[in-house]
């Protein structure tokens, strides 16, 4: 089997790829601590000044995995990102909790206190989850190809479990993007500030590489301290806090599917959330 998150490392720089381009880099938790393996060898290795998140295929990321072959969702994985129990073998809120407390919330607080500069390399659909992995990137780069999407509530969940929206694109737009649940193609995404620049595709890897590269220039502490600096600041606008909060309301929301339904999704899968215009 191949491998579904690809490292290679030229000079300064690591590539991180994720490779499941037959199921549009859907993260299962499988790639999720292959990723989180790659950041911290990533992180570790002092001759590495900025790392790059790339998807292979058509697509750099069509959210989590809520139903290929490959989901994995009552496996057990060794638990990074926090204390909570083993979600397997449990019921309701202590298994979704558990799990998504880890595996989504966690692991993105994790990569984004990463002590060196991240670019996101964006290509295709960047939906739902693969929003929570280009957000914890300090930088995104899109292709005019790309577009973004966070049509989650139409599962009536108030958006996903790394709830960065209002910071990243504004109160006001947040809004729109949940309520519509529609496609923002990358030229609009650059407008609202949820994106650094838009390339062509074909230029997309080699602009990423020259933008990497200037950056690698600069002393590993000084990106490293500028880096917490602005983290610091969005911390202090309430970023963390938030997601906390939402975070909450995202498993109110689990709960009532479950009770009220078939399951805590509304019943949805992949295909019927592609259907109705989130990929």
């Amino acid at each position: 089997m191949a491998k579904v998150v690809r490292t290679q490392r030229c000079g300064a720089i690591t590539r991180i790829t994720m490779n499941r381009p037959e199921y549009g880099n859907a993260q299962n938790s499988a790639m999720t601590y292959a990723l989180d393996d790659a950041f911290y060898a990533a992180a570790a290795d002092d001759e590495v000044k900025v790392i790059v998140l790339a998807g292979e295929g058509k697509h750099f990321s069509a959210g989590h995995d809520i139903g290929t072959p490959g989901r994995d969702i009552g496996q057990s994985f060794p638990r990074r990102a926090g204390l909570w129990w083993d979600h397997v073998g449990k019921d309701g809120a202590e298994s979704r909790y558990a799990r998504e407390e880890e595996v989504y919330l966690g692991m993105c607080r994790r990569w984004r206190e990463l002590p060196k500069p991240v670019i996101a390399q964006v290509h295709g659909a960047c939906i739902a989850g693969g929003l929570m992995l280009a957000w914890i990137c300090d930088l995104i780069v899109a292709a005019d190809d790309a577009f973004f999407a966070d049509p989650v509530v139409r599962m009536g969940i108030p958006g996903v479990e790394y709830f960065a929206h209002p910071w990243v694109m504004g109160p006001r737009q947040a809004k729109e993007f949940l309520f519509l649940g529609e496609r923002v193609d990358a030229a609009r995404a650059l407008q609202l500030g949820m994106v650094n620049r838009v390339v062509p595709r074909m230029r997309l890897a080699q602009e990423v590489t020259e933008i990497a590269e200037k950056i690698a220039a600069m002393p590993r502490l000084g990106l490293a301290l500028a880096k917490k600096a602005v983290n610091q600041a969005e911390d202090a606008m309430g970023l963390q806090v938030g997601m906390d909060s939402v975070f909450g309301l995202h498993h109110l929301a689990h709960a009532h599917n479950a009770e009220t339904g078939t399951d805590s999704l509304a019943g949805h899968d992949a295909r019927s959330m592609r259907d109705g215009g989130g990929s």
